[in-house]
């Protein structure tokens, strides 16, 4: 089944912004809330597109604001339409509020998030300041390295969001104008066998209609049902660990492609030191691993797909019996270090495993972070780890 379909379909050489647009395109998306922001604006464009010319059939809705765009998305998915937006930077922050509503709503929209770094200073360059700020509103958050698995994990997600034990909203999150703008080559899979891995979206609950009237997010009091809700949205996100890897293995097994599934591990079988990043510095990490495992140092990557879920056992897993675990963030929890090294170190304390992590922020603002930089950072890692000299936070490439 995999050669077959691997066969049919067809390729072509597109950026990531192009993807993702093809991705809601095959998801059959009903609903495209848009509003442009760089460097997220092509999708949407595309997706217009791809409507004029009769090729998707959706409504396109042109909002006033990505605040709008979000509200326009939670009342499209609350009337049981499969819905799709994307957004950038301060596009998300303005959402920030109405993230919170769509997941208490328990609806499961798909947004891409095309990485790019907050103000002030402005920047139109990537770090994941944008998508970390996100991270306790209750959207699942994947973090994606390559054109096709940006493709391929917007059709996944709708696959675990839509499930009846999640019914949560996620986020696809692809570095910008890294993947946003670049080209790459990219399967772009047949209809007929997208459809058959995502069938049409039947919401389980009741939605809403003229003929049946219901009230969503009303007023509750403290001994009433809020504290069990959120205790209900923290079930959803801890049961979608399970749903994303089983899903990933379905796409696997339909289309002969994988990504991982909450992580992607690159030679960590015999590593002593691992090396643990998001996004399109795992690409640069790989390319690490491969020069310093030539210079005799057993290293190995694991790539974070899914920020939240977090993968916090997985993580357990694969850190005990280890050197190190370099930490690579794109982004800064102020005051404190890198939100993933905080997560890790709070993973491994739990479990009571004593592997010393060493956390570096770097590439913020889109800062240009290279493999020879990566493998000078494990050199740095070793350094610290033998002295004993272990810190909240490292900084690589700031200039002082």
């Amino acid at each position: 089944m995999i050669q077959r379909q691997a066969e049919r379909g067809k390729w072509d050489i597109i950026t990531g912004n192009h993807a993702v647009a093809h991705a809601a395109r095959l998801a059959r998306v009903k609903v495209v809330p848009a509003y442009p922001i760089t460097p997220q604006t092509t999708i949407v464009e595309y997706i217009a597109d791809f409507i004029e010319r009769g090729e998707m059939d959706a409504e396109y809705i042109r909002v006033e604001s990505e605040h709008s765009a979000m509200a326009a998305a939670i009342g499209a998915a609350a009337v049981g339409a499969r819905t799709f937006t994307a957004t950038a930077s301060q596009g998300l922050l303005l959402m920030h509020e109405v993230l919170h509503w769509a997941v208490g709503s328990r609806l499961p929209i798909g947004m891409a998030v095309v990485n790019r770094a907050v103000g002030p200073p402005w920047s139109i360059h990537v770090d994941h300041q944008d998508a970390i700020s996100q991270r306790d509103t209750g959207w699942m958050i994947q973090f994606v390295s390559s054109n096709q698995e940006a493709l391929d994990t917007v059709l996944m997600m709708y696959k675990v969001a839509e499930r009846p034990d999640v019914l949560l909203p996620f986020m696809v999150c692809l570095d910008g104008f890294v993947l946003s703008h670049t080209f790459q080559p990219v399967h772009i899979p047949d209809q007929a066998d997208v459809d058959a891995f995502l069938p049409e979206y039947r919401p389980p609950h009741w939605v809403m209609d003229p003929d049946r009237p219901i009230t969503y997010g009303n007023l509750v009091m403290p001994e009433r049902e809020y504290m069990e809700m959120r205790w209900s949205i923290h079930e959803a996100m801890l049961r979608a660990k399970e749903a994303i890897r089983e899903v990933a293995g379905e796409f696997k097994r339909a289309f002969g492609r994988y990504h991982g599934d909450l992580l992607w591990e690159y030679e960590t079988e015999d590593a002593d030191i691992l090396v643990v990043a998001t996004g399109t510095l795992a690409s640069e990490a790989e390319e690490a691993v491969d020069l310093l495992r030539s210079g005799g140092k057993g290293v190995g990557l694991v790539k974070v797909r899914s920020y939240r879920p977090f993968p916090g056992e997985e993580i357990v897993r694969l850190a005990e019996g280890r050197k190190a675990i370099v930490v690579l963030d794109r982004s800064l929890s102020f005051g404190q270090a890198g939100p993933l090294a905080t997560d890790i170190r709070a993973a491994l304390f739990t479990a009571g495993v004593s592997t010393p992590v060493v956390g570096f922020v770097t590439g913020l603002g889109g800062r240009d972070i290279t493999y020879e930089d990566i493998a000078e950072i494990v050199k740095i890692a070793e350094e610290r780890v033998k002295e004993g000299r272990l810190r909240p936070v490292e900084w690589y490439k700031l200039r002082r």
